[in-house]
């Protein structure tokens, strides 16, 4: 299987723009989206590349990628170049055409020169920007056991869901018969009436196979997109198989996510925060690997009864953070946030280098990177002035940026008196 390997390799698409996740996306690839803490969206994609053996791996990028460059080059720097490894970054480079990438297949099209040079003999076309963990040198041997020239990876979802995915049809030897686009009434797999296969974005081509089909498709009008345009395509002119999704996250329901809306970013989070959340963090044997900065452990400070108490309960929190006299309940926090006295935060993400002041209330909230909130601010509390200051989501998610109206604080006297005498006793 090694040898196999080495003949395959990885592009990873990850130059997304991510506009339903805007405003996190506005300075920021949705690939680059801060996830669970001190992860990135894209080091779940990474992980499983290394962790299936997969170490010869290029990134397209486009979008607003000074940060997912930086990112990648400080904490994927893991592979031997002596030994042909590489984690590459390809941006565009407009080598075919004065376009920047125009759809997915196009991304791969115009990086045909940096591919080709590596002489594989399989690609592997993977998306940056979804969370999951697979083992895709299961899937390659899957590939070549059933004399396949793509193989599609799929997920079993309801026929009732089924409209907001891309359905593949199979039959009964798991040959792909067809490809639907978010259809209102989809097929299902032969022998369960209830289910339908929808595609994971997740590709395996022979490279042949598939350099004909892109040089083709870049001469037609078509979204040179893999799903609308490619695969539909190489259905009716070679063998495509489509491969059920085996979950290395060893738990009941199988779990891929692609959380691309705020509300589904925020509720993916918020599970973390469980005690037996459906995706695993903590299995030593699927690895999951990011940077993280040198920062010290988190730290909780003060434990003064009837006063304030420095505490996190149900939350997952990063190295760097200092949590002092005030208490978290189902939060996340990124690295290196501090959290001053007399605040309550529940069920909120606070990302990297936030600083909240004290007697701060923060409820179902998203706190971007590098905001100050100022002492006394409310967020989540009143949803009129929410609106008016922040992006409140359908499900009443508010996300403070840094361009947001600046917060104004507020405090009671009767908080004024209890601060200044738990000053008197000290700290911050």
């Amino acid at each position: 299987m090694s040898a196999l390997l080495d003949d395959s390799l990885v592009i990873v698409l990850a130059g997304g723009a991510g506009e339903r996740l805007y405003p996190l996306t506005k300075e920021r690839a949705k690939p680059a989206v801060y996830f669970g803490g001190p992860y990135r969206i894209i080091d779940f994609v990474l992980s499983n590349c290394i962790n299936s053996g997969l170490r010869r791996i290029f990134i397209a990028t486009q979008y607003k990628s000074l940060s997912l460059n930086r990112h990648i080059r400080m904490g994927w720097t893991i592979v031997s170049e002596e030994l042909g490894e590489f984690v590459e970054i390809l941006p565009p480079q407009k080598r075919v055409s004065e376009h920047w990438y125009q759809g997915t297949a196009d991304a791969v099209y115009q990086n045909l020169y940096s591919i080709m040079r590596e002489s594989p003999r399989h690609l592997i076309v993977l998306s940056g920007d979804h969370v999951y963990k697979m083992d895709y040198s299961r899937m390659l041997r899957f590939h070549l056991d059933h004399g396949a020239a793509v193989t599609l990876a799929t997920i079993e979802v309801s026929t009732a869901d089924a409209s907001r995915f891309g359905i593949i049809a199979v039959d009964e030897a798991e040959r792909v018969t067809g490809f639907q686009e978010k259809p209102g009434t989809p097929s299902p797999i032969p022998g369960a009436p209830d289910l339908a296969l929808a595609s994971m974005g997740v590709y395996i081509f022979d490279t042949d196979v598939l350099v004909r089909a892109l040089e083709a498709d870049a001469n037609q009008p078509t979204t040179h997109d893999f799903g609308k345009d490619i695969i539909p395509t190489l259905i009716h002119q070679v063998p495509v198989y489509a491969y059920r999704f085996y979950d290395e996250n060893k738990k009941a329901s199988k779990y891929w996510r692609d959380i691309g809306t705020l509300d589904a970013y925020f509720e993916a989070n918020m599970d973390l925060c469980q005690v037996n959340p459906e995706f695993n963090l903590y299995d030593p044997e699927w690895p999951l690997r990011t940077y993280q900065p040198q920062a010290p452990p988190a730290k909780f400070v003060f434990a003064e009864i009837g006063s304030r108490c420095g505490q996190a309960l149900d939350s997952v929190i990063s190295p760097g953070c200092i949590v002092s006299g005030s208490s978290l309940y189902g939060s996340v926090l990124c690295p290196n946030v501090r959290v001053h006295s007399f605040c309550r935060i529940e069920q909120s993400i606070l990302m990297p280098g936030v600083r909240v002041g004290r007697h701060a209330r923060i409820r179902r909230a998203i706190i971007d990177r590098d905001v100050l909130i100022p002492r006394g601010a409310l967020i989540g509390y009143d949803e009129a002035e929410d609106r008016r200051r922040h992006t409140v989501t359908d499900s009443g998610v508010v996300v403070v940026t840094t361009d947001d109206e600046p917060l104004v604080g507020s405090l009671s006297e009767d908080a004024l008196k209890f601060e200044a005498e738990a000053d008197r006793r000290g700290g911050s």
